[in-house]
């Protein structure tokens, strides 16, 4: 895709559209098109609707905004015309843009139109159509509109990652795979990698996250990708799950098991913001790391009742096999804070049905340490549409967690307060670092959309994370 701002000779042969907000959608239509357009009853810029036109021999698609649309709402709006009007489409698209549309907004569209191009077809026979070589011309007054297309062409490159690493099947995705996007994608952005196998991660004490691999023929890999910034003054460690293929272990799940290749939502919003914060330039440090299991079944695989070791050297015992997020979790947090002076510390996983029970699909479940970086993260996902909600890290919910035969248990098999309890589980192997957070994406991650007649995933935490960064800067 080739996206050129302003350009002074239009093609009469391209699609043409024109975003209208419905407060002043005859204003729009009369300085875009010289006339008031289509009556009301066809189209009054209503939010969600579009309408289609032909002329002077142009075809010109009219989207209704609405009155004041969030930055979400525009980058599905967006993302709609290439994934539901192709057959509009050719060789070249014009985005027309009113005056009244801000830099955000404007960043949004785009981000939003070049999401249209992606699709899950990926082993199909019959591909989607190809968008690689259409041109895009961006009519705007904004000043600087080559800048701001191409900070939305990078935040939409990632996102697309983030997509593909979550919908590509598990035999497709599996450890090794994480392992080596992440030495491809260190090369393209000048990145730091070291991806640790078995033999590393033993000598470097990672007892429960290969406790968790025991069970699979792909071996565990533990990654850790580094960007480092002359200019900054604050350094960032993330951390996402990476189960690339969830049965439950010997706790085998019974139902809806083929969603299970989502389980690395978490890892792949980590990956993609990595990516992102690299291509943007960003003046930060930053630690990503991302222990990528499969969590299988075989004559190897970690039993309920064990006890295992970790990290940070408290001794788990396992109560469900299925709890396994939690435990690389924990080698991973404890591995970032012990090696690493970060100033704050977030982990992304799809960790537990319980957020959906309390949340629905809506947001994330989000546990903090730290009012100041709760609040962050809160109005950062209110800003761009990435919601969370926070739930509290009261001691007495510690308690439930409490073994008797080792230090800790990994859950608390009980029908209650399953987030709370996996995010104390967390709690403990953070070393007391001063400002941790807890993102539970279960209900966010993958899901029911309009863009697919099956669950897909959707980058929760790209934007969330770049919006959290920048409101620091």
């Amino acid at each position: 895709m080739q996206i050129k701002t302003n350009p002074k000779n239009l093609s009469t042969s391209a699609l043409r559209v024109i975003p209208v907000f419905q407060a002043n959608a005859e204003e729009t239509l009369v300085a875009k098109l010289g006339m008031s357009g289509p009556s009301k009853a066809l189209f009054s810029g209503k939010k969600d609707t579009s309408y289609s036109l032909e002329l002077d021999t142009q075809v010109i698609l009219l989207l209704g905004l609405g009155e004041n649309p969030e930055y979400k709402t525009l980058e599905t709006t967006f993302r709609r015309i290439l994934s539901k009007h192709s057959d509009l489409v050719e060789k070249e698209v014009i985005l027309d843009f009113p005056d009244t549309f801000s830099t955000e907004q404007i960043e949004s569209a785009i981000v939003g139109f070049k999401l249209g191009t992606y699709s899950i077809g990926f082993y199909k026979k019959e591909k989607a159509k190809d968008f690689a070589k259409l041109k895009v011309e961006v009519i705007t007054g904004i000043e600087k509109a080559k800048s701001i297309v191409e900070r939305a062409e990078k935040i939409a490159e990632a996102k697309i990652e983030a997509f593909r690493l979550v919908d590509l099947p598990p035999n497709k995705i599996t450890p090794e795979y994480l392992g080596d996007w992440a030495k491809t994608q260190a090369k393209k952005y000048k990145l730091d990698v070291k991806v640790l196998d078995v033999k590393k991660a033993k000598s470097e004490g990672l007892e429960a996250f290969l406790a968790v691999g025991r069970g699979s023929a792909k071996e565990p890999k533990f990654i850790i990708l580094e960007y480092r910034h002359p200019k900054a003054k604050f350094h960032l460690g993330l951390v996402g799950k990476g189960v690339t293929f969830d049965t439950g272990g010997l706790n085998v799940k019974t139902q809806a098991m083929h969603h299970m290749k989502s389980d690395m939502g978490g890892a792949a919003a980590v990956l993609a913001t990595t990516q992102l914060v690299s291509d943007l330039g960003l003046a930060i440090n930053l630690t990503a790391i991302v222990p990528a299991v499969e969590n299988a079944i075989d004559k190897d695989a970690y039993l309920p009742s064990e006890v295992i070791g970790s990290h940070a050297g408290l001794s788990i015992e396992v109560i469900d096999t299925d709890a396994e997020g939690r435990l690389i979790l924990a080698d991973g947090l404890s591995y970032l804070v012990k090696n690493y002076k970060v100033d704050q510390v977030i982990d992304l996983a799809t960790l537990t049905g319980s957020s959906i029970g309390t949340f629905g699909f809506e947001c994330a479940a989000l546990f903090s340490n730290d009012g100041d970086l709760s609040h962050g993260l809160q109005r950062a996902g209110e800003e761009i549409g990435e919601k969370s909600w926070p739930l509290p890290l009261w001691e007495n919910y510690g308690k439930e967690m409490d073994s008797e035969i080792a230090d800790i248990k990994n859950y608390h098999g009980k029908p209650f307060a399953g987030a709370i309890t996996a995010a104390k589980f967390l709690q403990a192997f953070t070393h007391d670092h001063p400002a941790w957070a807890h993102l539970d994406i279960a209900g966010v991650a993958f899901g029911d959309g309009e863009f697919a007649k099956t669950k897909t995933g959707t980058a929760y935490g790209v934007s969330l994370l770049l919006r959290h960064i920048e409101n620091q800067l």
